[in-house]
């Protein structure tokens, strides 16, 4: 049975990336064939930012084999989703998808949502496939990308680290806290899909 303020959560979430216009914060943004720009872009957007370190404190809040889990599976997929972006393939809805993921990680948080690491992987993967392929989809077709795409994945997961650090720092403290951020993180994609951020 899903509590009635989940149900509402939801459906909040749902009706603002309904009405969310595209960021287009990612195609043609500077360059994307060395490791370095690879490393640097994820530490220059926000929505990449607060996704990032949202998952690293979605994994300290579950604890357990999800610390290693979530994050592997973000940056496993996101490269794989690079991978399909390289290659041209059309996945649809990729930067709806991306400010989705601000907005839904966030809540998460905040609400200290406890699901199964394997629910959680299958979440954290659906928006990985996003945010790589958005990344994918930026490598000139006379560049191989292999650079950046690792670049992107070395600063990904080290953002990973930087949530979980703070989780597993706090300690006690760190739910509450945590959860702030969380709020922080949707309300952030919140001013994203409405364009004030």
């Amino acid at each position: 049975m899903i509590p009635a303020t989940m149900k509402r959560t939801t459906l909040s979430a749902i009706l603002l990336l309904a009405a969310a216009m595209p960021a287009y914060a990612h195609v043609g943004i500077g360059t994307t064939s060395s490791f370095t720009s690879g490393f640097s872009h994820p530490l220059s957007g926000l929505d990449h930012m607060t996704v990032m370190i949202a998952v690293g404190l979605w994994a300290a809040l579950k604890g357990g084999k999800a610390v290693l889990a979530w994050p592997l599976a973000f940056v496993g997929v996101m490269l794989a989703g690079g991978a399909l972006g390289m290659a041209h393939v059309p996945v649809p809805l990729v930067e709806p998808g991306i400010l989705a993921s601000v907005v839904a990680l966030g809540l998460l948080v905040a609400l200290a949502v406890d699901l199964p690491v394997s629910a959680g992987v299958a979440i954290i993967g659906m928006f990985a496939l996003f945010h790589g392929h958005a990344h994918g989809t930026e490598v000139p077709e006379n560049a191989g990308g292999l650079e950046y795409m690792a670049g992107f994945a070395v600063a990904t997961a080290a953002l990973h680290a930087v949530g979980i650090a703070a989780g597993l720092g706090l300690g006690a403290r760190f739910r509450s806290l945590a959860r702030v951020a969380g709020g922080a993180c949707a309300a952030a994609g919140v001013g994203l899909v409405f364009g004030v951020l």
